[in-house]
């Protein structure tokens, strides 16, 4: 007897909370111009995280039918608008068809590996020019409200941290990291670190914790190292999705 298998897949707790203020939009619950409840409320309303929310939230912002503000709250757009015009069966049509993966989960899969992925590196002790390269070229971002300063960011962080594998000399840890870097590519993760990363202080200390963890592997360190990483992971995602 031949199983057959379907194309579906279970949506991603951020999926679902998208959707549910998705049709809350389409059904004129929420109307062009109006204030969706905070994060708290929301988070509370539909028995989910705040981070869950704030995913949904950046999805929606991706899809154009949400802008946030800051310090004032998130709003439907004009955009939201037009959706909640149109048929049912043609906002579907409209919707992406394939959703980015979460970025909390993504966070979470890379506490688990970066600090192994450290502390292999440590045995080895080698200094990499090509983590150096990327480790100045972060430091020389000085104002990350210039759009080459930020696209040179995004570009460095992402690639120091699949260097740090590449360190390990594991090819199988390296197509493991190429997998992580490519959903560090991916829009809903830029839309949240933009968001809650892009402040001259804050990428000047994300430097610093680079440096710590390169010292503590080209030194041996491996306990160091993969303290270190620890904690950067830990500081990125309360400032992408804080409680």
């Amino acid at each position: 007897m031949s199983v057959v298998t379907s194309g579906f897949q279970a949506k991603q707790i951020y999926e679902q909370v998208a959707e549910t203020i998705r049709e809350q939009i389409i059904g004129g619950i929420f109307l062009p111009g109006s204030r969706l409840p905070s994060e708290r409320d929301l988070a509370a309303q539909l028995g989910v995280s705040r981070p869950a929310v704030r995913e949904a939230i950046g999805a929606l912002q991706n899809e154009g039918l949400v802008a946030t503000r800051h310090g004032s709250g998130t709003y439907v757009t004009q955009a939201g608008a037009s959706v909640a015009s149109k048929p049912l069966q043609d906002v579907g049509m409209a919707l992406p068809l394939m959703a980015d993966l979460s970025p909390i989960a993504t966070l979470e899969v890379r506490m688990i590996l970066e600090p192994a992925i450290a502390r292999l590196a440590a045995k080895k002790a080698k200094r990499n020019l090509l983590a150096e390269r990327y480790l100045a070229q972060m430091a020389d971002v000085h104002n990350i409200e210039d759009p080459a300063q930020q696209a040179l960011w995004k570009e460095t962080d992402r690639l120091f941290h699949r260097q740090l594998a590449a360190m390990t000399e594991d090819p199988l840890i390296i197509k493991i990291a190429d997998v992580i870097a490519e959903t560090m590519e991916q829009p809903l993760w830029n839309r949240l670190r933009d968001d809650g990363i892009f402040d001259s202080e804050r990428i000047q200390l994300y430097v610093a914790e680079h440096r710590l963890i390169y010292e503590a592997i080209i030194t041996g360190d491996a306990d160091a190292a993969a303290l270190y990483v620890e904690g950067h992971i830990k500081r990125v995602r309360r400032d992408i999705a804080p409680q």
